[in-house]
């Protein structure tokens, strides 16, 4: 679970204006973080399902904002994948 100051921080740095929070990068750059920190959690209980259900979904949304953003800012797109270090297939 994310705490404040952390999603704070990647707010900060993901936003595209002073008041931005829920703009798709910085949608795409939480659920990145709390992808990480659910799949460190798994790999020390593997018999969690239900968290790992919670974690399949943040996985499919996550690809549909990053699909959508491809579609619709190809250039940003690209910018996000390369800092968040995600591999995306087409």
């Amino acid at each position: 679970m994310l705490t404040k100051q952390q999603k704070q921080r990647i707010i900060d740095k993901f936003k595209t204006h002073e008041k931005d929070t829920g703009s798709p990068q910085v949608q795409i750059a939480i659920l990145t973080a709390e992808i990480k920190d659910l799949t460190k959690h798994l790999r020390m209980h593997k018999k969690d399902f239900s968290s790992r259900r919670g974690l399949v979904k943040k996985v499919v949304e996550r690809r549909r904002l990053l699909k959508y953003l491809d579609r619709e800012d190809n250039k940003e797109f690209k910018k996000l994948v390369e800092a968040l270090k995600l591999r995306v297939a087409k």
